[in-house]
């Protein structure tokens, strides 16, 4: 029996677990991946084989770190031991069986992975060949998203022809020895469930298997585990309140079921937080309190109740942007390391006003998993015709209008863009482009369209109070000028997305343009399921924090503000109109300041 101080009694009953199933709920800020670690030396130091223990995680950086650690702690005994464990992804993992089963599946050991882009180009020619009607449901990402939900979900669409495709698709995969990348998930499992042989030696090859992050899991990788796990020895670790990417197909009922599913299971909780103030926690746990789904925890803290929540009223993005500003420099000036600063928002639009306030003030900032907003495909789109209406010579926007849109639609948009020669205010010109282009329309079928109809909204709020097309542009050029023009990678204050920053964590963290059609997104609003995916994207927000938390705000405040502990919150008005004593709730501001919001 592991016995350790750095581990609680939770985590030490967690770890030393004997047989059978195992939950490990693992609140936010518990020390999950020290008890993963704490499990696998356990079950090694009890004897079992490293090559019979298989752990999954979902990033390979995830799985870096736990083999790292474990290595760590093994480093007086055999550090090769830990490179007998198989601990990686679920598509690492299915990788590796494929290069055993690939004959199964008409393949040899030496297939080809296909990237998205390959799918794409293979769907694309697909297409062609069939020379079907040009339709927009057609286009090759909508496509490929469908024959990925296909198998993700493991059912047909109810679109026969999107079945036809997706059998001419999977041929031509088997034709080119290849693989896509949900394939590798996919096929071991058909190829497990029609070998009956096969499946009798897979089903008990591993002794035990441990799951992080089981909360994002989806079918087609659950049933992949079922199928390997005939000693019964899953050891699962996840927070319901963290199921954030449904869209990915991950589904949280999986999470909600698995005690049903495997008769015996013992739950652990960890419910002791140690890296949010008191403060903070009592937020999470009423917010997340108000899920009907969801397994109940509280969670706790030895460390100090800390700061009050701010909740800061602003008149719109710029002036929410310039007060962030304001306190990243009062805080920078306290001490604090930039990159201990952490800006959170719902959707990347939302980084425009923040990026351009940063850039003002000569703050070096750092995006992740993005590009920065005058970077976007779409806003250079757009502003690549603003400028051939400033300046129809400008053969660098027309090449780049040509080879976005073709040679046919750039010279029809290029023909009318120079009815609006000398024209001034860029919010309608805006409109104008995206009109003679039929821009927005061509982008209902791409990837992240969404995202990308977003950040045009976007550029187009920030053009309606601009007047002069020329200054516009020039305003727009002198701030991506200013941004990191040496290409330096300096430290700076983060801006991300919410589902990016879940798993990490920042001494001060605002969160920003926490409004109703943000967060939660209009996209959810009809549905008691979505709204409490949002509410858990809200509550994954919060525990970021570790001692200081602000909430932005300007129109309607989100509904998620009032199912936060009232005596937590310090409320704040940027807004002359919008006076009000610290007392008042939520409910109060509706009937005034919030109806009277003006854009």
């Amino acid at each position: 029996m592991l016995k350790n101080p750095k581990y609680n009694d939770k985590q030490l009953e967690a770890i030393n677990h004997g047989n059978g199933p195992l939950l490990i709920l693992a609140g936010a800020g518990s020390g999950k991946t020290s008890t993963l670690v704490g499990r696998i030396i356990h079950l090694l130091e009890q004897g079992t084989p490293p090559e019979s223990i298989l752990a999954i995680t979902f990033t390979n950086k995830a799985a870096r770190e736990i083999r790292e650690r474990v290595k760590k702690v093994l480093h007086n005994k055999d550090p090769e031991i830990a490179r007998n464990i198989f601990l990686g992804t679920f598509h690492s993992f299915g990788a590796l069986l494929l290069r055993k089963l690939a004959p199964h599946a008409r393949r040899t050991p030496s297939f080809t992975i296909y990237d998205s882009s390959d799918s794409e180009g293979l769907v694309k020619k697909i297409l062609k060949e069939l020379n079907l009607p040009e339709n927009p449901s057609r286009k090759p990402a909508k496509v490929l998203g469908e024959f990925s939900r296909i198998k993700s979900r493991r059912e047909e669409s109810t679109d026969e022809l999107i079945n036809n495709l997706f059998k001419t698709y999977e041929e031509r995969l088997e034709r080119n020895n290849a693989f896509d990348f949900d394939d590798l998930i996919v096929k071991p499992i058909e190829i497990l469930e029609r070998e009956e042989n096969l499946a009798a030696r897979y089903h008990s090859l591993y002794d035990y298997i441990l799951i992080d992050e089981f909360q994002d899991t989806n079918t087609a990788q659950y049933s992949l585990i079922r199928l390997l796990a005939g000693k019964g020895n899953v050891n699962v670790v996840g927070d319901d309140a963290q199921s954030i990417y449904g869209w990915r197909h991950a589904d949280y009922r999986i999470f909600l079921n698995f005690e049903s599913d495997w008769p015996g299971t013992k739950i652990v909780k960890l419910e002791e937080n140690y890296r949010s103030t008191g403060t903070i926690l009592k937020a999470a746990n009423h917010l997340i309190g108000f899920n009907k789904f969801q397994k109940e925890k509280t969670l706790f803290t030895k460390n100090p109740e800390g700061k009050e929540i701010k909740v800061v009223i602003a008149d719109g993005p710029e002036s929410e942007a310039d007060y962030i500003v304001g306190e990243i420099r009062n805080m920078v000036r306290d001490g604090e390391s930039m990159q201990e600063i952490a800006l959170l928002y719902r959707t990347n639009a939302q980084s425009r006003a923040l990026e351009q306030a940063l850039l003002g003030e000569g703050i070096p900032y750092q995006i992740f998993g993005g590009l920065k907003f005058y970077e976007r495909m779409e806003i250079k789109d757009i502003l690549a015709g603003l400028r051939l209406i400033a300046n129809p010579t400008d053969s660098a926007s027309f090449d780049r209008l040509e080879k976005n849109l073709g040679k046919r639609i750039t010279k029809k948009v290029v023909g009318r863009l120079k009815e609006k020669s000398g024209a001034d205010s860029p919010a309608p010109l805006i409109n104008f482009f995206l009109e003679v282009s039929d821009y927005v329309q061509s982008l209902k079928t791409e990837k992240n369209a969404l995202d990308r109809l977003e950040n045009i909204q976007e550029l187009i709020k920030y053009a309606e109070g601009k007047s002069d097309l020329v200054s516009f542009l020039e305003e727009v050029s002198l701030v991506q000028s200013v941004d990191d023009p040496s290409g330096s990678r300096l430290p700076g204050v983060n801006l991300l997305t919410i589902h990016l920053a879940k798993g990490l964590e920042f001494n001060r963290v605002f969160v920003v343009g926490c409004v109703d059609g943000i967060l939660p997104h209009e996209r959810s609003l009809s549905s008691h399921i979505d709204i409490e995916e949002e509410r858990r994207l809200m509550y994954v927000a919060i525990t970021r924090a570790r001692h200081e938390l602000v909430i932005t705000i300007y129109g309607i405040p989100s509904r998620f503000l009032n199912e936060l502990p009232q005596e937590v919150l310090s409320l704040q008005s940027l807004a002359p109109r919008r006076r009000f004593s610290d007392s008042r709730s939520f409910d109060d501001l509706e009937e005034d300041a919030w109806l009277s919001y003006d854009n």
